[in-house]
């Protein structure tokens, strides 16, 4: 267990800063340097699915608050469940299973991604594999009433990683169908329900607030052939070469299983596939009546493969002659498959690894704006630049600023309407500049021109302003306007 939490480490710690928040990472960061009053009044209008995340990273962001600190927590817990996932291979098969598939883990560049990433999907993913240690521990035989001390705390687990991310709820259904499969007694099944029930109970709350959120995530498409593969390959490799091979060692697994552990009552196919198969087939088919199917939101349920890899990879291995030399030549295996997979992760570390560079747009305002000039961002979210990266926009007035985003409880802000904006442009001065932070992947779009705030905004500044000359990054570009004569 620990070697593979060590190299987890070192992993997410390499490269750990790209220069730059995305989007995404951007939400976070503004959101958690509120106060917690201001992040509640946040969570009733808007990402109440991620709200327990926020509490925790504001007392992170409360001690530092960079870059390095808002990904340090899912590099943490990346490490850990890399250890989680050792601790089961080792409990439901033998330590040298455990050791591959804690390497395999900590060598997905899938893992890795979202292990350098400042949103709550490695936590999740630890939450996930921590409930199904409990589960394999509840689930062994013991003293009577020994088993419901670990079914209470298996459920509490449960309910906790799908406050964090409620999708994770579906790691009941995965954990059911092991139970069901290792045909478990009736005493663990009245067990395991109590505890379901419980997270279920404790996660009602969320799924009746975030139902009316659900336009936050309406640009998510509906799933296809092209999305499943995607996933696919995500899990198990994303080069032909290491798929290949890591599919073949997961069904050596499930047709060849090792023997049932003495230690307890399950298997680990039984443990490991519904872990990596439930969870995805049944949010993939709800997909195709209510579009949620993202990749990220399924990281918990990774951990399945690496087992049944380990496992497949043990049986094969097994049959060698000089056993104890199979541990070695196992660890060496894993870190070919590192080594070859190599590009993959370096690219991982790059700025353009992610949907775009709020550093490097908000760097252009930070080098040419003076104080005193004013700036617009086309669209309202285009305000997340100066959020994350508020010195390079320190001394610029905000044109279209109503009430801060933390006062009018908003990821955004809320902003004056046309009539404001046009009396605010024509009080320009003939030599004020307007600096125009623009996203390039949604302006001039149709869905822009469907925004009558938006467009209102463009042609009350064009009706004022003309453009001088304009800087394009990648994701962004930032305009010089400067008053029609």
């Amino acid at each position: 267990m620990f070697v593979p939490a060590v190299l987890m480490l070192g992993i997410g710690l390499w490269g750990l800063d790209r220069g730059t928040m995305w989007r995404d990472e951007s939400a976070t960061f503004q959101v958690a340097r509120r106060s917690v009053p201001e992040i509640w009044h946040l969570l009733g209008d808007i990402d109440a699915v991620h709200g327990l995340y926020y509490l925790l990273m504001h007392a992170v962001l409360a001690v530092r608050a960079d870059e390095i600190a808002l990904r340090l927590p899912s590099v943490a817990a990346s490490a850990v469940t890399a250890a989680l996932v050792a601790a089961i291979g080792c409990r439901l098969a033998r330590p040298r299973v455990g050791l591959w598939a804690g390497l395999l883990y900590a060598g997905t560049p899938f893992v890795s991604h979202y292990a350098q990433e400042g949103r709550s999907y490695a936590l999740v993913a630890t939450g996930a594999a921590l409930a199904t240690w409990l589960l394999v521990r509840a689930a062994e035989a013991g003293p009577p009433g020994r088993p419901y001390g670990r079914w209470a705390g298996y459920g509490a687990v449960v309910a906790v990683t799908a406050l964090l991310h409620e999708f994770a709820i579906l790691l009941l259904a995965a954990h059911a169908l092991t139970l069901l499969v290792s045909r478990v007694p009736g005493r663990t099944w009245r067990a395991w329900g109590c505890a379901a029930a419980a997270a279920c109970l404790a996660l009602l709350p969320l799924v009746v607030v975030s139902r009316g959120q659900s336009a936050q995530v309406s640009w998510i498409r509906t799933p296809g052939p092209a999305e499943a593969e995607a996933l696919l390959r995500a899990f198990a490799g994303p080069g032909d070469l290491v798929l290949t091979v890591t599919l073949l060692l997961a069904v050596v697994a499930l047709l060849a299983p090792a023997p049932a552990p003495r230690t307890g009552a399950l298997r680990l196919t039984a443990v490991a596939l519904p872990l990596a198969l439930v969870p995805p087939v049944l949010l993939y088919t709800a997909a195709q009546y209510q579009p949620l199917f993202l990749d990220r939101y399924l990281l918990f349920c990774l951990a399945g493969v690496p087992l049944l890899a380990a496992a497949g990879a043990d049986r094969l291995l097994g049959l060698l002659p000089w056993r104890h030399a199979v541990t070695a030549a196992g660890a060496v295996a894993v870190a070919a498959a590192f080594v070859w997979q190599l590009p993959v992760q370096d690219r991982a570390r790059l700025p353009t690894s992610r949907g775009d560079e709020l550093a490097r747009v908000a760097g252009v305002v930070g080098r040419v704006a003076r104080p005193g000039d004013a700036v617009l961002f086309l669209p309202l979210h285009e305000r997340r630049t100066a959020l994350a990266y508020p010195g390079d926009f320190a001394g610029l007035r905000d044109l279209t600023l109503k009430r801060s985003p933390a006062a009018s409880g908003t990821l955004f802000g809320q902003e004056v309407s046309a009539g404001e904006l046009r009396a605010r442009l024509a009080g320009l001065g003939p030599h004020e500049r307007v600096w125009v932070v623009r996203d390039t992947q949604t302006t001039g779009t149709r869905w822009f021109r469907a925004q009558r705030a938006e467009y209102a905004k463009t042609t009350e500044l064009e009706r004022f302003c003309r453009e001088a000359s304009t800087t394009y990054v990648r994701g962004g570009a930032v305009s010089l306007c400067v008053r029609r004569e």
